[in-house]
């Protein structure tokens, strides 16, 4: 036999040995006709890898039951995305003679992606660090367990966290944006994969520095997203996945970490923060109605517009930015500005600024929780002695919940013009970053910090 043949034929039984062993693996991992495949080639363990086109995710079935407890928050900041829960929940007016109770608790990837519940169920956009793999979880409301979860191969290094957006969930979809811009539509009940996509290697999409922060927007059979690419906006449709229409972006204005905001009045739009600006884009075709070239924020814009209802729209954001109302134009053309207050009297670095009963209620730069009228004066800020870092807060009631993000404090004080007043204080979390979005569904309340996600049952 010839040396050369004699020295290969052991490497080759050891290659054999390994396509046999993959083999088996993949056989073995197919789950509900889904057909796992291995990503191609090998890149450096922190480099960032798109979703190829051919790589299939993984579903698995776990053993947690959906909750037959009442109500929803079905998407970012709330069934009708102004981060107020509805119907409004019987709180107790103090936490004195009871406090919170912990009902469970679930450990998570490195983020700050938020919850949304629907059906009794808890979808959640995590990263498995183990298998370098996107997420999409589902878990009881009852007590944390998983019911099923989506996984997807996406290698991606860590910057401040990983995942940081929050679903959206009708009765039929749930519909995720991963930190790399990879769009996914799964069945709500089973996890069942309907259609995805890959805003960067279809449409050009520059993934924003801290990774994606947009959380899709459902409007009836639509969701709405934001590529900041070819094309700027884009309603696709639910059940196929289908581009309805798009938004030309002839001045390549990209994506931030803000989502996008709708209003009803002056006409139906959707508002979305570039990082060039502005715009004001019709629910019916995608036309650009209007925009703003003078509201852009350097580094990272985050707080999503809050619409008061009547034409205006309030934009706050960090780094100095402070805030603007505005009034929607009736048609084309640029809307007025109202106001404008420097970052000194009120902004918001992170968290999207909650309108109720004509008055707004926001963490300011510095921390403090801030009352602010629609004049743009300042009625109350909470002062140095309950700060809340770049925690979020939720409206419920007649009360406002707070969180600091470092030392997982929950507050609860009065939603009222006429000064800020503690009602009670409990310890929720014991990490830190606890920067993503909470959900209250009736008294139950969910939030995490940037391991633990924790599921409360208020007074």
């Amino acid at each position: 036999m010839n040396r050369r043949v004699a020295l290969l034929l052991p490497v080759m039984a050891l290659l054999a040995a390994c396509v046999a062993t993959v083999g088996v693996w993949l056989r073995a991992s197919r789950v509900e006709g889904i057909e796992p495949r291995l990503p191609s080639g090998e890149p450096e363990l922190n480099a960032e890898v798109p979703l190829s086109e051919n790589v299939q995710g993984i579903l698995i079935s776990g053993a947690g039951k959906p909750s037959a407890y009442p109500g929803e928050w079905p998407q970012f900041l709330g069934e009708r995305r102004d981060n107020i829960a509805r119907p409004d929940p019987p709180l107790a007016a103090s936490w004195t003679a009871q406090s919170p109770r912990v009902l469970w608790k679930v450990h998570l990837g490195e983020g700050y992606a938020g919850p949304a519940v629907r059906g009794g169920r808890v979808f959640l956009v995590d990263y498995d660090e183990a298998h370098l793999s996107d997420a999409i979880r589902c878990l009881s409301l009852d007590d944390g367990a998983e019911i099923w979860r989506y996984s997807y191969p996406v290698k991606i290094k860590r910057n401040h966290g990983i995942s940081r957006t929050v679903p959206a969930v009708t009765d039929r979809y749930v519909v995720s944006i991963g930190p790399l811009c990879h769009v996914t539509c799964l069945e709500m009940e089973t996890g069942a994969p309907v259609w995805k996509m890959d805003m960067v290697r279809e449409f050009g999409t520059e993934v924003p520095p801290w990774y994606t922060g947009q959380c899709p927007l459902v409007d009836g059979d639509a969701v709405i997203l934001a590529p900041g690419a070819t094309p700027l906006m884009m309603a696709v449709e639910l059940a196929t996945g289908k581009v309805r229409w798009q938004t030309e972006n002839p001045c390549c204005w990209h994506m931030t970490h803000s989502s996008v905001a709708k209003s009803d009045v002056p006409v139906r739009q959707y508002i979305y923060c570039t990082t060039m600006g502005v715009v004001g884009v019709s629910a019916d075709d995608g036309r650009l109605l209007w925009k703003k070239k003078d509201w852009k924020i350097a580094i990272a814009n985050v707080p999503t517009p809050v619409p008061i209802g009547d034409g205006r729209v309030l934009l706050t954001g960090g780094y100095n930015a402070g805030a603007a109302m505005i009034r929607l134009p009736s048609g084309e053309g640029e809307p007025d500005e109202l106001f404008r207050l420097p970052a000194s009297v009120f902004g918001s670095d992170q968290q999207t600024p909650i309108f109720s009963k004509g008055f707004v209620y926001g963490v300011i730069p510095g921390g403090e929780l801030a009352c602010l009228d629609l004049s743009g004066a300042v009625r109350w800020t909470s002062g140095p002695s309950a700060r809340f870092g770049l925690g979020p807060i939720l409206l419920a009631g007649d009360f406002i919940l707070a969180l600091n993000d470092q030392t997982g404090t929950l507050v609860m004080a009065d939603a009222s013009p006429d000064g800020y007043r503690e009602r009670g204080r409990f310890k929720a979390l014991d990490g830190h970053d606890a920067w993503a979005p909470m959900a209250l569904v009736g008294h139950r309340l969910l939030l995490r910090d940037s391991k633990t996600l924790v599921c409360l049952e208020l007074p």
